[in-house]
């Protein structure tokens, strides 16, 4: 027999969780406890915000679920914008909360709130435990939810009794990924629209990407000439120094690669939705019909066709798209060659700060000094407004 809250500690150490982030309250204190002898990391923030957005972070940079813990109620709330965040960005997290006990629920008991109605539109699964026996099922069902097909939040609610609750569980078995991988008909028939093309153009994003991934598509582009930018918040795809780069497809983009976008007769996006931002207010591609031949290759059925409709449709991730294509060479070099070098070109001339320009703050100054300090794998953080376009850029 054992509590509640050890067995979700027991559950996270077999699906491979090596740290949490917290604000501790008093609503899951049987998981403090659990996680007290546990060898996870238990990294306690001083906001909920902080630390949903710190999880954030942890499934962007490692593809494994980042796992957040909060008290009920404003805990919750709070918590909820680094939910947002990982829903519209496609990252794995797993947010637990403290709850009322389940004798009081339903009677607005302190701090109570329906966390199945509250994050239901932003999470991709929210479900509140009434059964201390099943705590090893829905922990590792959440670790499934949040890393497949498109990978997003999961939400789980923990009743105060639920935690303190003794029940005997069966062991937790780590889940096992399932890939989704292109077919050799799609592959064929992607082989051809680039064959016929005469304008290219692809863009990277959203998740499910490796360090492979990343070498096999500079692979691709190289093997293929063809000009590659990166969607919203997806600049670590592709090197910006590599030759077929183009340029960053977000905010502030360059108008010399906007016009390359509308004007390409073929775009292939890997991994990303094209959703507001990298579409410039869904202006580069014409929706529900684009102007430009469409392959879309997505991990999830149900991101194709969902905004614009593809010419070709490919359901797989990016990482087994880029391995089945990768060893794929055009038969002759491509018509376009010629043309990717000026779009880099382009790209290197935009995204060169200036020396000077209006108000008493200079952010091109200031973004040349952090270009020459930085080192090349850092990781930059920024909030939003006006200022970040220049981040971005």
């Amino acid at each position: 027999m054992k509590t509640g809250g050890q067995l979700i500690v027991d559950a996270l150490e077999a699906n491979g969780t090596d740290r949490i982030y917290c604000v501790p309250g008093e609503s899951y204190l049987a998981v403090l406890d659990a996680l007290h002898d546990s060898p996870i990391r238990t990294i306690v923030c001083r906001q909920e915000g902080g630390a949903a957005m710190m999880a954030d972070c942890h499934g962007r940079l490692t593809g494994k679920p980042g796992i957040c813990f909060v008290t009920r109620g404003p805990g919750a709330t709070n918590a909820s914008a680094g939910i947002h965040i990982a829903m519209q960005d496609s990252v794995p997290v797993i947010l637990f909360i403290g709850q009322v006990a389940s004798h009081a629920r339903e009677r607005e008991a302190f701090q109570e709130v329906d966390y199945v109605r509250f994050f239901g539109d932003i999470a991709k699964w929210v479900v509140e435990i009434d059964d201390a026996a099943r705590i090893p099922e829905f922990v590792t069902r959440a670790f499934a939810v949040a890393t497949s097909g498109r990978p997003g939040p999961v939400v789980i609610s923990l009743p105060e009794d639920m935690l303190t609750s003794l029940a005997e569980a069966p062991e937790a078995l780590p889940h096992t990924p399932v890939e989704t991988r292109p077919g050799e008909a799609e592959l064929d028939a992607l082989e051809k629209l680039l064959g016929k093309a005469k304008r290219p153009f692809v863009i990277l994003g959203g998740t499910r990407w490796d360090a492979a991934a990343v070498a096999r598509m500079r692979t691709i582009a190289e093997a293929w000439s063809l000009p590659v930018g990166c969607s919203f918040r997806r600049q670590m795809l592709f090197d910006h120094l590599h030759p077929n780069y183009a340029g960053d497809v977000g905010i502030g983009i360059n108008p010399k690669l906007a016009t390359a976008i509308k004007q390409a007769d073929l775009v292939l996006l890997i991994g990303g939705r094209m959703g507001e931002m990298p579409s410039s207010d869904y202006t580069l591609l014409k929706s529900p019909y684009p102007d430009q031949t469409l392959v879309h290759v997505h991990a999830d059925a149900g991101e194709l066709g969902r905004v614009y409709r593809p010419t070709l449709a490919i359901n797989a991730s990016p990482s087994a798209f880029v391995e089945a294509f990768a060893g794929r060479k055009p038969a002759a070099t491509p018509v376009w060659a010629d043309e990717t070098p000026k779009l880099h070109a382009a790209y290197l001339d935009w995204s060169t700060p200036p020396e000077s320009g209006p108000g008493a703050v200079q952010m091109g100054p200031i973004m040349n000094y952090l270009e020459k300090m930085l080192p090349d794998d850092a990781i930059l953080t920024n909030g939003a407004g006006n200022y970040a376009t220049w981040v971005h850029r």
